[in-house]
C-alpha cells in the first residue's frame, strides 16, 4: 500500500517517525549531556566545583571519546520512532474526532496535547527507563534486549515503570503547555505577517519560544524522573526531598540549558521534516505541533 493512500492517522505515524529519527540522531549528545548533569556523571563528581555543559562535554570526550556523546542512541531510536508516531497519530486522531477542521482554544490545546503525549509516554516508558541508565554511564548495558532482560530479572518487570509519575508530571504538562503557547502565539500574528512569505519563520519563532518555556517549566519534574530511573530504590518522593536536601531549589533545574536547547534544535528538524513529508502526502499537520515529541527526557 503507497504512504498517499494510506489512512491519515497511519500518514501521521509515518511522517512524526521519520522526523523523530532525524532529530534524535542529530541532538542525542544534548540528551546524554542532560542526563549526565543531572546525575553528575561522566567523570564530574560531586565536590568537583561548578559543573556545566562543556565540562561535561569535555569529560565525556575525554573518558569515552567522540562516539561517547552517542551513548544511548539505540534506546533512543527504538523508543523514537514509534514513540513520535504513537504521538501524532494520538494528536491527529483526537483532533480530527473532536474538533474536526475547528480550531482549538488554549484549554482544548491542552488537553488535546496533554493526551496524546500521556499515551505515548506510557506507551514507551521501558526503553525510556533503559535509555536513561544507558546515558547516565552507571551501568554495563550492551544492548537494549539485554538491557530489558537484565532489568526484569535482577530489578523485576515493574523497575521498567519506575518513574511513571514523575513521567507523567512532565510530559503532560510539557506537551498541554507547549500546544497551547504555540497554538496561541500563532493565532496573535498579524495578519499580514502569516499570510506573508515569511510566515514559516514566524510560526518556528513561535516553536522556539513555545519549548523554551515549556522545558523550563516541566525541569524539576524532569531531574526528578531522572533520578528515580537511574536509582529504581527512590520513590518519587524520596527522590524530591534527596534533590532538594543535596543540591536545593536549583537541583531541579540541573540540565535546563541542554535540554532547552535540544527542544529548540529538535524543532528546527522537526519542523522542516515533518511539514514537508505532510504536505508531501497531502494532509495538513495539526497547526504545525511538530515539536512536542515524546524524547525530550
Amino acid at each position: 500500500m503507497e504512504l498517499s493512500l494510506a489512512h491519515p492517522a497511519l500518514k501521521a505515524f509515518m511522517c512524526g517517525s521519520v522526523s523523530g529519527t532525524c532529530s534524535t540522531l542529530l541532538f542525542q549528545p544534548l540528551d546524554l549531556i542532560k542526563t549526565r548533569l543531572q546525575t553528575l556523571q561522566g567523570g564530574v563528581q560531586p565536590g568537583s566545583g561548578r559543573v556545566g555543559m562543556v565540562t561535561v562535554l569535555l569529560s565525556v570526550v575525554r573518558t569515552e571519546r567522540l562516539l561517547g556523546l552517542w551513548k544511548g542512541i539505540s534506546p533512543s531510536f527504538v523508543r523514537t520512532i514509534p514513540g513520535v508516531g504513537i504521538y501524532f497519530s494520538t494528536f491527529y486522531s483526537l483532533k480530527q474526532h473532536f474538533l474536526q477542521d475547528g480550531s482549538p482554544g488554549p484549554t482544548q490545546a491542552m488537553l488535546l496535547g496533554g493526551g496524546a503525549r500521556a499515551v505515548a509516554g506510557v506507551f514507551m516508558l521501558p526503553v525510556t527507563v533503559i535509555k536513561t541508565r544507558f546515558e547516565c554511564g552507571r551501568y554495563g548495558y550492551s544492548s537494549v534486549v539485554g538491557a530489558l532482560r537484565s532489568v526484569c530479572q535482577t530489578e523485576g518487570p515493574a523497575s521498567l515503570f519506575s518513574g511513571l509519575m514523575a513521567t507523567l508530571l512532565r510530559d503532560v504538562p510539557f506537551s498541554g503547555i507547549y500546544v497551547m503557547f504555540y497554538s496561541q502565539a500563532k493565532a496573535s500574528l498579524p495578519t499580514e505577517i502569516s499570510t506573508s512569505p515569511s510566515a514559516h519563520l514566524a510560526n518556528f519563532s513561535c516553536g522556539i519560544l513555545a519549548g523554551v518555556l515549556a522545558s523550563l517549566i516541566t525541569q524539576p519534574a524532569d531531574v526528578v524522573k531522572t533520578q528515580v530511573q537511574v536509582n529504581p530504590q527512590l520513590r518519587t518522593a524520596e527522590a524530591v526531598r534527596s534533590i532538594y536536601m543535596e543540591h536545593g531549589v536549583q537541583g531541579f533545574f540541573r540540565g535546563a540549558v541542554p535540554r532547552s536547547l535540544r527542544r529548540t534544535m529538535v524543532a528546527a528538524m522537526a519542523w522542516t521534516v515533518y511539514e514537508k513529508m505532510m504536505a508531501h502526502v497531502g494532509l495538513k499537520s495539526p497547526y504545525g505541533v511538530v515539536s512536542c515529541f515524546p524524547i525530550n527526557s
